[in-house]
């Protein structure tokens, strides 16, 4: 019933109004219209109140329309809510289910050397190049040794005359020596004077002084010839570090022809066989971290195959700049498919929990009651969506660990948004069975990014 069904009702209300204002300005008052009768007093309240009849009744009549406008009509179909809501479901499963810290980070080499000529001079040869595989006494560079020869040369004549020098002066210390040994005995049979036998003395003391002098000469000049042989060697370098193993080439700095001073590079030299992949924790994970945590490690270049790594060294300190601790973790790498330098996104074990009841994440929802589940009841037809409170413990990628309760083995991961405890479901044809006989479902062996 709506005004348009009552249009008596409008009309007595509008006359009614009318009257009700006029009586109410003037309660006594007469129709001054030409030829009116004078009116009884009594009939302006008389109008007022079928007035105001008149307003109750049509206030009255609107609001039962207004209550009874969402009334089902008979013979309508069902609201939408009681139809099959179509569903996707999943099962759940017994997994071993980690939880693990996500960062990323860079790798490193953990054996780093730098190539440094240690005397200047013009590289005559480099016998390797960028990615070529180091050997323990493998040739590196060669210097031109010319001027290194010469010196080594002009040591060992000088070496040869410190040799000369100290023979002649033992030579000399020996006829002293004779020469003295006759003035005293010269001296004892009265023949020779006492100056004579004093400077007899003198002289055999003043050639012992020589002789001292060119031992010394000699001792300097084959330190000299050391030294020149020593330049001598440095002029070709040799690959040479603690243990063994290959290093690879990882920069060159030169090329034959330049002339370099002393401790300049030319080649950088890597180890790959173990690298460290270094990353930076914010202070709300650092306490979660320890030494020995397992960590798988994924990169661009091998983006569907994980990396075992283990933390080996957490900062004592954060950086003031950052407020991050800085995390070092060992990966080893004796196929050398891992380079340093790469982006590695990061995972490490912080809990681990085995044969865990577990869903899919996508079957989770966080409602206002807290965290919930769907699952099925198969017996009615249609099958029935419950609505299952549930507790969730840890999260490995796609799967989520459902503490408690204990679940039945099929639960709602797409379409639970339109559900409610008891509503029919229809349950979508498994992967197997849908016309193009894939699953549309996301790989649970793929961590969430």
């Amino acid at each position: 019933m709506g005004f348009a069904a009552a249009p008596h009702l409008g009309s007595h209300f509008h006359d009614g109004f009318r009257s009700m204002v006029q009586a109410w300005h003037d309660p006594t008052a007469t129709d001054r219209r030409p030829g009116a009768k004078p009116r009884n007093p009594t009939i302006p309240m008389t109008r007022v109140l079928l007035g105001l009849l008149t307003l109750s009744a049509l206030i009255a009549a609107s609001a039962v329309v207004w209550l009874d406008r969402d009334a089902p009509v008979t013979g309508a179909t069902p609201a939408v809510g009681t139809r099959p809501v179509p569903v996707e479901t999943a099962e759940t499963e017994t997994r071993d289910l980690v939880r693990r810290l996500y960062v990323f980070g860079s790798l490193e080499s953990t054996s780093r050397l730098e190539i440094t000529p240690r005397v200047g001079g013009r590289i005559a040869k480099i016998a390797v190049d960028i990615g070529d595989a180091v050997e323990p006494g493998d040739l590196l560079v060669e210097l031109d040794a010319e001027e290194f020869q010469q010196d080594l040369l002009q040591s060992q004549a000088e070496l040869a005359v410190a040799q000369s020098s100290l023979a002649e002066a033992r030579e000399s210390l020996n006829a002293a020596r004779r020469a003295l040994t006759r003035t005293r005995e010269l001296r004892s049979q009265g023949i020779a004077s006492a100056a004579e036998l004093e400077t007899a003395e003198s002289q055999a003391v003043l050639q012992q002084t020589r002789v001292d002098l060119a031992q010394s000469q000699l001792r300097q000049r084959t330190a000299a010839l050391r030294s020149a042989e020593i330049r001598v060697s440095y002029a070709r370098i040799e690959a040479d570090w603690q243990g063994h193993g290959t290093r690879h080439v990882a920069e060159r700095m030169a090329d034959p022809g330049t002339v370099i001073g002393a401790n300049t590079a030319v080649l950088t030299l890597v180890a790959l066989d173990l690298l460290r992949a270094v990353s930076f924790v914010s202070e709300a994970d650092y306490g979660r971290l320890r030494s020995g945590q397992r960590v798988r490690l994924r990169s661009a270049a091998w983006p569907e195959e994980f990396f075992p790594g283990t933390v080996a060294r957490i900062a004592p300190e954060f950086r003031e700049a950052t407020r991050q601790a800085r995390v070092e973790i060992e990966v080893p790498n004796a196929d050398s498919r891992l380079r340093p330098g790469m982006f590695v996104e990061i995972a490490i074990d912080l809990e681990r929990r085995d044969r865990a009841q577990a869903v899919p994440r996508d079957a989770l929802m966080q409602r206002a009651e807290g965290f919930v589940v769907f699952t099925i009841d198969t017996e009615p037809d249609p099958p029935l969506a419950r609505l299952r409170p549930v507790t969730p413990g840890i999260r490995d990628g796609e799967w989520v660990e459902i503490i408690e309760p204990e679940l039945p083995r099929t639960v709602v991961i797409l379409g639970q948004h339109l559900l409610s405890d008891g509503n029919p479901v229809r349950l979508a044809p498994a992967a197997g069975d849908r016309p193009d006989g894939r699953d549309h479902r996301p790989d649970p062996t793929r961590p969430r990014q």
